[in-house]
């Protein structure tokens, strides 16, 4: 897929912080949508004053900031509050992550957005909706991991309870936020009619755990955790080889007995603890120390070419420099390199060249006066704005 320019008569205000909301804007914009990024002085985004910093960015703002302009403004105050409003008039969409009860108090829910412009597209990130929990408190990726059930099953069993590193609710919410406007754009079409989308990181969670929450449902027992296995294959998961560690995963009976034959444990196929998957399962432990005595005396490398030839999936556990040196980065175009920016930016997976990258992530008010120009305030307005 290519992206090019598909959304450019779209017009986007990104009043949302941190990541979810504006990784759904960021997307518009890979799209060609214009993005308006509006900002509260004086630091702006959140996440603007989290490390790591490349230049003087922050590189968390970096990954999910690109294709915006940057308005300052204070929309806490009257001025400001009518000042956006007056670029309301001009836009398609509004996305914003105010904390509980926030919009109302500025005047700036659906209700006041929709008086002004009547189209108009209201996208409402939240950790946990409108309910007693969502207003009671604002929530972060990591706190909707822990209250949603996801944290309980991850890393090993026995160890204190960890997060999932990466943002995973965060930026899966904003990928349902984009989702849920683009359906609203064509819902709009049709109707002519404004609209307001809900999104709250814990409709994430539960859509990731959707076959844990079912086999839940289903009979009854807690998923456990099994740190890099699987709960419905075995044997999966993570073993430590004589310079590294490689991943091996077999998730059907065929495979089994290959896996068996290569690594010299032949005798555990007609092991009635583990002819069947289910017997596997049961006794995972056993048999995952009974192929951890195998892999240990052998390299990653030797592993990979004996286990490949088997048939079997098989990787070497990488590192974040590891992974970026392979060729299949290289060949799947995953990070772009513009002329704007000598730090690469990683292109979308529905932008297969990177088309959408256009410009880098801008300086907090960068595009404040031209944006407002553009809006049609005159030199006295945006001094009094300002």
């Amino acid at each position: 897929m290519t992206v090019d320019d598909t959304y450019r008569d779209i017009r986007v205000l990104d009043l949302s912080t941190n990541i979810a909301g504006p990784f759904a804007a960021m997307i518009f914009g890979d799209l060609g949508a214009d993005v308006i990024k509006i900002e509260r002085p004086p630091r702006g985004d959140d996440t603007r004053s989290l490390p790591p910093h490349y230049k003087g960015e922050a590189t968390v703002f970096l990954a999910v900031n690109r294709n915006k302009r940057s308005l300052l403004l204070d929309i806490k105050k009257p001025e400001g509050r009518d000042a956006l409003m007056r670029l309301v008039e001009t836009a398609d969409i509004v996305i914003e992550s105010f904390p509980p009860g926030l919009a109302d108090k500025l005047g700036l829910d659906y209700a006041s957005f929709k008086a002004c412009n009547p189209k108009i597209l209201l996208c409402s990130i939240s950790a946990f909706g409108d309910g007693p929990l969502g207003k009671m408190m604002p929530g972060y990726d990591a706190l909707v991991q822990a209250v949603s059930g996801l944290m309980s099953f991850t890393g090993n069993e026995d160890d204190p309870t960890v997060r999932i590193a990466p943002s995973v609710l965060d930026l899966g919410t904003g990928m349902w936020a984009a989702m849920g406007l683009m359906a609203a754009l064509v819902r709009r079409q049709k109707s002519g009619a404004g609209e307001h989308v809900t999104q709250a990181l814990i409709d994430t969670a539960f859509t990731l755990m959707n076959h844990q929450l079912m086999g839940y449902l289903a009979t009854g027992q807690m998923p456990k955790k099994l740190g890099s296995g699987a709960p419905s294959a075995a044997p999966y998961g993570v073993w430590q080889a004589s310079d590294g560690e490689v991943m091996i995963a077999t998730a059907s009976e065929a495979q089994f007995p290959r896996l068996c034959e290569v690594i010299g444990i032949e005798h555990l196929v007609s092991d009635d603890r583990f002819r069947t998957m289910v017997g596997r399962l049961e006794n995972r432990n056993a048999l995952d120390g009974a192929i951890a005595e195998k892999i240990a005396l052998k390299s990653v490398g030797e592993w990979l070419s004996l286990l490949g030839d088997a048939g079997i999936s098989a990787g070497r556990v990488n590192d974040l420099e590891e992974a970026l040196a392979l060729d299949v980065t290289q060949e799947r175009n995953l990070l772009i390199t513009d002329s704007t920016s000598s730090l690469p930016q990683i292109r979308l997976p529905i932008d297969s060249r990177g088309n959408g990258i256009k410009c880098p992530p801008p300086a907090l008010g960068e595009h404040t006066v031209i944006l407002l120009r553009e809006a049609g305030f005159t030199d006295a307005e945006i001094d009094a704005l300002l």
